[in-house]
């Protein structure tokens, strides 16, 4: 076996298990040396301002310091695209003064979207909050029903365009969604207690 000269030569998955054993914060350097292009093209996407998605992409690498700890990553490529996806669509729900899909939220989850009588500042930082709170559970939901959740819900794909782009039949993704759904109100209802 040859040996390792640099953690420059190490695969992802190695420099993820570096990390949360070391917190050596020189291995996300090359996380981020290798992945800034892909997260700068994503919220360039989003953003669609090359200032905002330059800071965007700052605050990603920032957040990975701390949620490198939190979460188990499987797949750091699909895993950073995810991440920097919903940064920006976070971004983009701050600085609007409603949410776009307000109304199926509060449908699906009127955990999430209780609506507290205040100022519209206090408002809008109490959603900006809750909207930190159901990306971090998101990110603990099952592969399958993370990644259905944000396409059904976030990118509003209907079941046949999920099916198309992750592989899954169409009972998986209903299931994925469901289960997902259900799962996110649980852990949710249980982060307001």
């Amino acid at each position: 076996m040859e040996k390792v000269h640099s953690i420059n030569e190490l695969d992802d998955k190695q420099l993820l298990s570096q990390y949360r054993n070391t917190q050596d914060k020189n291995v996300v350097a090359v996380l981020y040396n290798r992945y800034a292009h892909l997260v700068f093209g994503v919220c360039m996407k989003y953003l669609k301002n090359k200032d905002e998605a330059e800071d965007a992409s700052m605050q990603v690498f920032e957040k990975l310091l701390t949620t490198l700890l939190q979460y188990e990553v499987n797949e750091f490529k699909f895993w950073i695209h995810t991440v920097s996806k919903n940064h920006c669509l976070y971004i983009l729900r701050k600085q609007q003064s409603q949410f776009r899909n307000q109304k199926e939220m509060n449908k699906d989850f009127p955990v999430i979207m209780e609506n507290e009588q205040s100022s519209p500042l206090d408002n809008a930082n109490w959603k900006n909050a809750k909207l930190e709170e159901m990306n971090g559970a998101l990110m603990q939901l099952k592969e399958g029903q993370k990644i259905c959740v944000e396409l059904f819900y976030l990118e509003e794909k209907s079941y046949q365009e999920i099916v198309d782009q992750t592989g899954y039949s169409m009972l998986e993704v209903k299931s994925f969604i469901q289960n997902g759904k259900r799962n996110l109100k649980i852990m949710l209802s249980q982060n307001n207690e």
